[in-house]
């Protein structure tokens, strides 16, 4: 008992000059396709959070997050039965660039207190409290 893969994701709370944050919806083809998260991906074996985080936005966003202007706010865990999630959430305000979605899927500036609007995964929906306590 206990002994599950854990998968560990980086996820990023954007935050432009307006108090919004940028949320971006799941592909079609993917896991809780059509749900709402902050954007993100999974850690490689090996590789720093905030390394990996990096490159995740760089990759879904085309924009550049240094580590001086990310911080950490919190994390959750969710049980799937495949495996366990741990999901950490970071904070940015200032960036290069002018956030695209790469993936092809939507990307939306919203409001922190209708985030519970949008439908999330488990694990992110658990960390919206913990975001609109920044505001």
């Amino acid at each position: 008992i206990g002994h599950k893969n854990i998968k560990i994701v980086v996820s990023l709370a954007l935050i432009n000059n307006a108090d919004e944050i940028l949320l971006s919806k799941r592909p079609k083809n993917k896991h809780l396709a059509g749900f709402w998260e902050f954007p993100g991906g999974k850690v490689e074996t090996g590789e720093l959070p905030a390394i990996a985080l990096k490159r995740e936005i760089k990759e879904e966003l085309d924009i550049n997050i240094n580590n001086k202007c990310i911080a950490p706010l919190s994390f959750s865990e969710f049980d799937y039965k495949e495996f366990q999630l741990l999901l950490l959430l970071y904070v940015c305000r200032r960036w290069e660039g002018e956030p695209k979605s790469m993936e092809n899927n939507e990307i939306m500036w919203v409001k922190p207190n209708l985030l519970r609007k949008y439908k999330m995964p488990p694990a992110d929906d658990a960390l919206i409290y913990c975001l609109q306590d920044l505001f």
